[in-house]
């Protein structure tokens, strides 16, 4: 009866470690994908950057912030 109990533990053991590993790994491809998006945003912003020509984005906020009545 012991020995089966033991078995029992360690299968659920093996489990839990299974389980650990499977989240990890599902943590880590989650990086590579956000990752992979964040360069794609930070490369369409220096292109966007790269053509703009008008007022700059902190120019455009204090023109709207200020109050002209």
């Amino acid at each position: 009866m012991p020995t089966s109990l033991a078995h029992k533990l360690s299968d659920l053991i093996y489990e839990i470690k299974e389980i650990k590993k499977q989240l990890i790994l599902g943590e880590i491809k989650k990086a590579h994908i956000t990752k992979r998006e964040m360069d794609k945003w930070n490369v369409l912003s220096r292109k966007i950057s790269s053509q703009w020509n008008g007022v700059s984005a902190v120019d455009e906020i204090s023109l709207q912030r200020e109050k002209t009545w």
